[in-house]
């Protein structure tokens, strides 16, 4: 089968023909019938592929720090040769997919051989002819939505799960930082959600965008864009921010402090610096909630890789119920993906695509 991979030091990604994947465990293999581009986190993983070890060090200290802990329990060279070996190993690219079953594993009971799926989770909904995707990792689409559509699961779980975290009622004001396709996502949720928006973004070309997706004011991010906003709220400012822009810079953080409101609420989605202003946040008292990607069984091994689903009643808005969610607003007609598709590719031309 073909998939889009990723190799060290290469300057784009490329197609290659690789074995066809296995069932794992409690999952589904799943034939693919449309993947999502990811722009702003899949540019970030071809970038840091591009960079030498010590830019990569310099770009992901978090990772040193496990490279260094691995030299201390397993010795320098057994580590060098994982290290080493892993950097040869090609990155698969792409974490949102739609398709139809064609395999499922049999201790599963609620697939069955042919259902519309939409899929999540990188290193499984990969861009590839065929994937195997664990069961908390997917869903099937409702009856009324496409795959074209359905391939936005991942990203509108991650914007849901952002405005979940901001815990938002009906009428409140919101800014949303960052307006790609995380931030686009996020306005139409908060419009459907009856949440007044503004949009902010360095890139002009994006405000016009995002009044398209719901947002009622707009304004570049610039020396003025913190007066504009009190303005356009009478003076008294945001009731929350989501941030969902991707930036080494702390710039979001010390803006989202500046336009909110006294105990206003700041819900960080994207992978911003987070250098905060403490005489800001603390004069006004602000909450800072960090959002945890598609939501609840995120990173939990038991959850994702083994299938154990957390009791309804305890955890409402997992990140299976989360994708669930999302594709149920696409189905209502609440929310229209279908502007935001820019570009079509054949995997076959999908390194034109990158």
């Amino acid at each position: 089968m073909k998939q889009l991979l990723q190799y060290n030091r290469e300057k784009s990604p490329r197609v290659e023909n690789v074995p066809s994947p296995q069932l794992k465990g409690p999952g589904i293999i799943v034939d693919n019938r449309c993947s999502l581009i990811s722009v702003g986190t899949e540019r970030q993983m071809i970038e840091l592929s591009q960079m030498s070890l010590v830019g990569k060090a310099k770009q992901r200290p978090d990772l040193v720090k496990q490279v260094l802990s691995k030299v201390k329990t397993e010795g320098l060279s057994q580590t060098y040769n994982k290290v080493m070996g892993r950097l040869k190993t090609p990155t698969p690219l792409g974490y949102s997919t739609a398709g139809v079953i064609k395999k499922i594993h049999d201790s599963l009971s609620q697939w069955t051989v042919g259902d519309r799926v939409a899929c999540a989770g990188f290193g499984y909904a990969a861009h590839a002819e065929t994937v195997y995707v664990p069961s908390n990792l997917a869903v099937k689409i409702p009856d009324e939505v496409s795959f074209e559509e359905a391939s936005f699961v991942t990203l509108g779980a991650i914007a849901l799960q952002g405005v979940r975290v901001g815990d938002l009622r009906l009428g409140e004001t919101v800014a949303v930082i960052g307006l790609g396709l995380l931030g686009q996502l996020t306005c139409m949720l908060l419009e459907a959600s009856g949440c007044r928006v503004i949009g902010l973004d360095i890139d002009k070309s994006k405000l016009e965008s995002a009044k398209e997706c719901g947002a009622e004011f707009t304004f570049a991010v610039d020396g003025s864009s913190a007066a504009n906003v009190i303005s356009a709220t009478g003076g008294k400012g945001v009731d929350a921010v989501i941030i969902t822009a991707a930036t080494s810079s702390a710039g979001p953080v010390a803006l989202a402090g500046d336009i909110c409101r006294e105990k206003g609420t700041v819900s960080v989605v994207g992978a911003v610096k987070m250098d905060i202003p403490r005489k800001t946040y603390y004069d006004k008292e602000l909450s800072l909630k960090l959002s945890r990607s598609y939501g609840p069984g995120r990173y939990d091994y038991n959850y994702e890789e083994a299938g154990n689903d957390y009791p309804f009643g305890y955890v409402r808005w997992t990140e299976n119920r989360n994708m669930q969610a999302f594709l149920e607003l696409i189905a209502k007609k609440k929310i229209d993906v279908k502007r935001l598709i820019s570009h079509r590719f054949d995997i076959d031309e999908a390194e034109k695509g990158y």
